[in-house]
């Protein structure tokens, strides 16, 4: 047995040799790596098979991007020396690089086992802990690392904050208390400043997550009121107590002198004073303070005409003269009132910002239509008592709609005689008509009339053909009537009205993807990114997740599934570098004492798989491979010869014309990857200006299409169900993939979560349809238990009835609404059709008549309505006749739409 230095601890190296492993360890620190690995090698020529020298090569080449070098390295020290603490915390450091954390646990709890009482690998630990939201372990270790050291006021609050991430609420307000008593008067840490504010802030936070607490949380925002600089949170935190405990006129105060510290146009401020005004209970103040944007508690409870009353005497008479300057002010008295005086107080507020030329007044005022909501069997989450519509179907015919049409027509009328408002001496200003006209047209898109919206803005370009906002308007209705390659052809003449807009270029880029033009949109957004290299490594580098979204969306329209899933993938990455990027904070916001946002970071981080862009990549990337599996020949690499046999000679032809043509484009994109490649071997290209040029070694996605695509729908959706449970959409998905998978009890149970989230949805009515047809059969052959849960749930899915009367029924009763929104009439004829159920009229009447009325009347529903009635065969050709006539009468700019367009 060899008992040289290398054996570990036991035996050290000499002291020259001890000094260079110092030096490796202090230039791995200051990250001079080539240093690092010069002095390691100096002590390897002599004590080759010393294992933590070779860990520190290891770590040390792993810094220099030589992974696999590093992981030899690492795992040879390891093996040469087992028992040494710093081998198994190196091994954890490379795995932590690697963003493998359950491993990196592994390891530094292996050298803890060797070295207890190592403050390094304990904060480590602590750090990936937290990471991993493993809180109790995180608890544990904090309370290690104090006792270790308990003079250090960051290890006292880092166990705070783990007793409350654990939901020790108590526990973390011990700990607060006994940190503060170990303090000495006169400590800096007793006076005002920002740490001691921020401390007292956090331990008001905790105070108001323990249930019914209100009195102590109000107790301490007195006792702790000299030592906070944040009077703006301590002040919102007092006025919410106060609230809580009922005591409204106090309440009252508190928020009145928030407004006079400048919080005139903080929504949720307002929501306060409404609640104390009105002497609510606690359960709607606590509700109405959680409100967001523009909400206040008139949308969150139906008021009585008392209560509105009451309101409005404070804004008229309080508020008003008090903050004559506030928009928030002159806003909210507009959801209030009602009858003439709401007409009189619209046409104060429209006329005002006519005058100003404020371009965003109709998405203002769209914000006054609501609606009575109506509830969705969600018993778990509180609901608001009105929503706000947006359907043109809904806007129409709501009564706040009418008032602001007679207004604005009126203006109108007015400013084109005499260039004064109605009963006004003072001329107004020429550009008041122009945005009277503006405001009118936006009224007409809310409405779905597009072709006279699209009339009054054509007067908007005319009267003004600089201003960029009208051709703006007019791209947006393009779109909305069916021709996206105009609609993208006029936001780009407005571009070229202002070349140094970054808006209105990326606006242009959008559109141009959404009319399929990728290489002219590349070309508009590359305006706005570094020159030097490939514009979408940029994009990719900057996370532009909105352009890659839209990219994939284009190159799914066009049939290219391979870049489609590149794309849709390059956004679930970017998450997954926000996922990484918190690592940083755990650390830094500790030693900073921003507690409370750290904790909003959290929580943020952890609802991240829910965001809105995070939802639609994983849809994406489901409906593709959903689409791929369905059509396997869609999935075939560019690279694949394709199958001659089954065509005829002319075809055969074509398709080694297109495989050459195809093949000549691959050989130059090589040629120019090698180039590439050379140029940028020429020095250190890493360490020189511009950095090395990265080479995209699979540009069409092809190795993508190569994956199963049930195994990575699969994994989507588990995600998808995990954090955005409440979506629709999660539940459709997973349908759509277990029913492909053949997993039907996981499909029936898909179904019922959809159908609990909004039953009269038509994709959850066509799939309901679909389970019952590919399961009638077989359920009835299955005599196994899953067979009889199968049909039993299937009939309490149905409502007890069968499936033609299902789907009879379901037809009969909604066929009279009005408003039924067209995707149901398609689902519900689809429906019809597929199961032959009795109707007693043509199944094509319910998309015919009265379809283009309806909610969700888009140009993409119209053609999808079109290539349903096409199903119904020559039965139908009068009604798809007429349904072409009255799409066209609506939609005249719509492309692509004929009674004799293919499926």
């Amino acid at each position: 047995m060899n008992n040289g230095p290398q054996a570990g601890q036991k035996n050290p190296l000499p002291k020259k040799e001890s000094d260079l492993f110092k030096a490796v360890v202090k230039h791995y620190e200051s990250k001079q790596y080539k240093k690092g690995i010069k002095a390691a090698e100096n002590i390897l020529k002599k004590f080759p098979q010393h294992g933590e020298t070779l860990a520190m090569k290891g770590l040390t080449l792993n810094c220099m991007s030589k992974r696999e070098e590093a992981h030899d390295y690492v795992r040879r020290g390891l093996r040469n020396d087992m028992r040494s603490h710093v081998c198994w915390h190196v091994y954890g450091l490379l795995y932590r690089t690697d963003r493998d954390y359950n491993e990196a646990i592994k390891a530094y709890k292996q050298a803890l086992r060797i070295d207890p009482e190592n403050l390094q690998i304990l904060r480590d630990l602590s750090l990936l802990q937290i990471q991993m939201r493993d809180l109790n372990g995180f608890v544990i270790t904090r309370h290690t690392i104090l006792n270790l050291k308990p003079n250090n006021k960051v290890h006292w609050l880092a166990f705070a904050l783990s007793k409350h991430l654990s939901g020790d609420l108590e526990g973390a307000i011990s700990v607060i208390d006994c940190y503060i008593g170990t303090l000495n008067e006169g400590a800096p840490e007793l006076r005002r400043c920002f740490e001691s504010s921020e401390l007292a802030m956090y331990r008001i936070m905790v105070l108001n997550e323990i249930p019914d607490n209100d009195k102590s949380v109000l107790e301490h925002l007195e006792k702790c009121k000299d030592l906070v600089t944040d009077m703006r949170a301590w002040l919102l935190a007092k006025g919410t107590a106060l609230l809580k405990l009922g005591e409204h006129g106090r309440a009252k105060a508190i928020f009145m002198e928030l407004f006079q510290r400048g919080s005139t146009e903080e929504y949720r401020v307002h929501s306060g004073l409404m609640c104390g005004i009105l002497g609510l209970d606690k359960v709607t103040c606590d509700l109405a303070m959680k409100l967001e944007a523009t909400d206040t508690l008139v949308t969150l409870i139906p008021l009585s005409s008392k209560q509105k009353a009451c309101l409005l005497t404070v804004y008229k008479e309080v508020l008003g003269p008090m903050m004559p300057r506030s928009n928030v002010v002159k806003r909210i008295p507009l959801t209030l009132l009602e009858g003439d005086d709401l007409r009189e107080a619209l046409g104060t507020y429209i006329r005002r910002d006519l005058t100003k030329g404020v371009p965003f007044l109709g998405s203002d005022l769209s914000s006054l239509f609501v609606v009575e909501n109506k509830p969705n069997g969600d018993t778990k989450h509180s609901q608001p008592a009105f929503v706000r519509v947006k359907d043109p179907a809904d806007v129409r015919s709501h009564p706040i709609m009418g008032v602001i049409i007679d207004l604005v027509d009126n203006y109108i009328s007015s400013l084109t005689v005499s260039a004064k408002y109605p009963g006004e001496v003072d001329e107004e200003l020429p550009s008041t008509i122009l945005w009277a006209w503006f405001l009118r047209a936006q009224l007409h898109e809310m409405c779905g009339d597009y072709t006279e919206a699209l009339s009054v803005i054509e007067k908007c370009i005319k009267h003004t053909p600089t201003a960029v906002d009208m051709y703006e308007r007019k791209a947006r209705i393009l779109k909305l009537c069916g021709d996206t390659n105009l609609a993208a052809d006029c936001l780009d003449s407005a571009r070229e009205l202002d070349l140094q807009d970054r808006y209105i270029n990326n606006k242009t880029t959008k559109y141009m993807l959404r009319a399929n033009r990728d290489n002219v949109a590349r070309e508009r957004i590359s305006l706005f990114t570094r020159h030097e290299g490939n514009p979408e490594q940029n994009l990719y580098d900057m996370q532009c997740t909105w352009y890659e979204l839209e990219l994939a969306a284009c190159y799914a329209r066009k049939g290219d599934w391979g870049k489609c899933l590149k794309k849709f993938t390059a956004v679930e990455k970017h998450f997954e570098d926000f996922h990484e990027d918190q690592f940083d904070f755990h650390s830094y916001c500790l030693r900073k004492n921003t507690l409370r946002s750290y904790v909003e970071v959290l929580k943020f981080e952890d609802n991240l798989w829910g965001q809105n862009f995070y939802t639609q990549a994983a849809s994406g990337l489901v409906n593709s491979y959903v689409h791929l599996f369905d059509n396997p020949k869609d999935g075939r690499a560019a690279s694949e010869e394709p199958d001659y046999s089954s065509m005829t000679p002319a075809q055969r032809k074509k398709a080694k014309a297109i495989a050459r043509k195809k093949k000549k484009q691959a050989e130059k994109v090589l040629a120019e990857k090698v180039l590439a490649e050379s140029k940028s071997k020429e020095g250190d290209a890493g360490e020189k200006k511009g950095g090395k040029v990265e080479i995209d070694p699979d540009p069409n996605g092809e190795s993508f299409l190569k994956l199963d695509p049930l195994v990575e729908s699969k994994r989507y959706i588990s995600t998808l169900v995990k954090n955005a449970p409440r979506a629709l959409k999660t539940w459709v998905l997973s349908y759509d993939v277990s029913i492909r998978r053949g997993k039907k009890l996981m499909a029936l149970q898909s179904l019922f979560r959809a159908k609990a989230i909004d039953p009269d949805d038509h994709e959850v009515f066509s799939r309901i349809v679909d389970f019952a047809l590919k399961n009638s059969n077989a359920t009835s052959e299955d005599k196994s238990p899953s067979g009889e849960v199968i049909s039993s749930e299937t009939k309490v899915l149905l409502g007890g009835l069968s499936l033609n009367e299902f789907v009879s029924t379901t037809a009969i009763k909604m066929k009279n609404d009005t408003l039924l929104d067209l995707p149901m009439r398609i689902a519900l004829t689809k429906a019809l059709i597929a199961t032959k159920a009795p109707f007693e009229f043509d199944p094509g009447t319910i998309i015919v008549e009265g379809g283009l009325s309806a909610r969700k009347a888009s140009i993409g529903n119209c053609r999808e309505a079109l290539m349903c009635l096409q199903d119904l065969g020559e039965s139908a050709v009068e009604l798809k006749e007429e349904w072409v006539a009255k799409v066209r009468a609506k939609y005249p700019l719509a492309t692509d739409f004929s009674a004799n367009a293919k499926k």
